[in-house]
This record gives C-alpha cells, sequence and structure tokens, in this order.
C-alpha cells in the first residue's frame, strides 16, 4: 500500500502508477519532495537549475506544484521535505510555530498588473497600483482574482487593502474568485476582457497572452520575495533533511544563485537571487 508521501511525489512526477517501496528501498532513494508555488514550476525555473542540482549532488527533487498556501500546509502535513514559497509572513510564521527549520530568502521579482490592451479603467501606464484597483472598482472593470490562498492571492488582497478597499465587502459581480492556479487566472482573463495580478516570471513564460498586456508595473509595493524552508525533522521524522539541507544550502551559494540568475526567456531575466540579503 503507497503511503502519503510516495503517492505525492508520484503525482509530483506525473506517473500513473508506483511499486511499493521497502523501508531499505526509501533509505537509499536519494530523492527530495519540494513543495513549492506554481510560478516556480510554471515559469519554467525547476526545470532549468534542477539539473544542475542533480548533477552537483545526484540528489533528484520530485516538485508539488501548489498555491503558497498549500505548499506551506503540505510542508505541515510532513508531505514535503523542503518549501520553497513567497509569502514572508506565512513563511515566518510556518518557522515560528515549529514546523520549518529556518527561513532563507532566495530570490526576488514582482509583480505585474495585467489587463486588457482597451484598459476599460484607464490605467495603463500607471505606477501607483493603489490608483490602479481604486479605478478598477470604481468603474467596475472585470477582475480575476485567484482565491486559492497563494501567495499572489495573498499580494493581491494586501494590495486592496493598501488601495482602502474592504474588497469582501466591496466586491460586485465586476470581481470573480476562481480558486485556480495563474495559468487558469490570465487565460479567464484573457477570456474575459479582465484585470489580474501575476507574478512577471510567469506573465513572461505564459503562451496565450491573447488581448493581454502588462498595464501597471513598478510600484515598490509589487516587490515578490521568494525563500526556503527545510521542514523540521523533529516534527516529522520522514524528512530528509540531509538531501534537503543540500537543496536549501546549495539554492543559497554563489553557484546556485547563479543559475537562478542565468534563467532566462528571450534574453529577459525571471528571478533576481538575493540570498546575501538577510532582511528580504
Amino acid at each position: 500500500m503507497l503511503n502519503r508521501r510516495t503517492l505525492i511525489a508520484a503525482i509530483a512526477l506525473g506517473l500513473a502508477a508506483v511499486a511499493p517501496a521497502t523501508a531499505q528501498d526509501k533509505s537509499h532513494d536519494k530523492s527530495i519532495v519540494v513543495s513549492s508555488t506554481t510560478s516556480t514550476q510554471d515559469s519554467g525555473l525547476f526545470g532549468h537549475i534542477l539539473p544542475l542540482f542533480k548533477a552537483k549532488t545526484g540528489i533528484e527533487v520530485k516538485v508539488v506544484s501548489q498555491g503558497t498556501g498549500q505548499a506551506l500546509d503540505t510542508g505541515r502535513r510532513g508531505d514535503a521535505d523542503v518549501v520553497f514559497v513567497h509569502a514572508k509572513a506565512q513563511e515566518e510564521k510556518f518557522v515560528a510555530d515549529g514546523f520549518g527549520v529556518k527561513r532563507h530568502p532566495v530570490m526576488y521579482n514582482d509583480f505585474v498588473l495585467i489587463g486588457p490592451k482597451g484598459d476599460p479603467a484607464g490605467i495603463k501606464g500607471s505606477k501607483d497600483i493603489a490608483k490602479a484597483l481604486t479605478a478598477i472598482k470604481d468603474k467596475k472593470a472585470p477582475f480575476i482574482s485567484r482565491g486559492d490562498k497563494s501567495g499572489t492571492h495573498s499580494a493581491e488582497l494586501n494590495l486592496w487593502k493598501a488601495a482602502g478597499i474592504d474588497i469582501d465587502k466591496d466586491k460586485g459581480d465586476w470581481y470573480k474568485s476562481i480558486g485556480q492556479g495563474m495559468g487558469a487566472a490570465l487565460n479567464t482573463a484573457g477570456s474575459g476582457n479582465a484585470y489580474v495580478l501575476s507574478d512577471r516570471a510567469t506573465w513572461i513564460s505564459f503562451k496565450n497572452k491573447g488581448d493581454l498586456a502588462i498595464v501597471v508595473e513598478g510600484d515598490k509595493r509589487l516587490f515578490n520575495q521568494y525563500g526556503v524552508i527545510l521542514v523540521n525533522p523533529a516534527k516529522h521524522a520522514n524528512v530528509k533533511k540531509d538531501f534537503g539541507q543540500q537543496f536549501v544550502d546549495w539554492l543559497i551559494t554563489p553557484e546556485g544563485q547563479k543559475a537562478i540568475a542565468g534563467y532566462k526567456i528571450n534574453g529577459e531575466q525571471l528571478f533576481y537571487p538575493n540570498a546575501n540579503d538577510a532582511g528580504a
């Protein structure tokens, strides 16, 4: 019978079935499960850096791609060895509650507000995200929210607050929460002539841009920091702490940081390493 971690790893690898492993097999399984945000997976970053890490260490990384809230829940259950996400307050609580060993900053990029090229809210080119969101609400322009407790969803909710808007109270038919990932949110925005908040990396790698474009960028409130945490083996004895720690350590070494910086699409860098920024 498959245990839960084996099943999650199998799903991460897209396997239809996995043969049950003996305890001895597991002890020699040089692999880890990393529960991570959809942006690190969907942007193609993992496809770039994980082969480099495996070549260096021989450790295979099986990625479970989820919204940040779900990724941290996976870590809380002990169904991952490492979490790699982007919601600092949630990450710090994860560690403070004893589920993680230590949070390390890894890299950053930014969020961008995406909208139809026709720009019904008249906000294109603005550098003030609060004013832009206020205009969307006032004009009841369609807005798509991920609504999935992801890092991007958390950032969106914080931005409404920064604009002085209680979105739970003020939302109407113009505001649609879909409970899905970034790709689905962008597709929904494209088909509905709507605005949506996206991390820049997923937007750059998104293939179905259609009539969508960046309408607001450059506000410091759109900063998007990523962190990595080893799941606490004192909470879950099945955590592969040695292999997991090797992955954490590699990400924040000059080699890992160079690998992150080296990931580009059409010459455009998607993530910027900042492991040396202790306050990030």
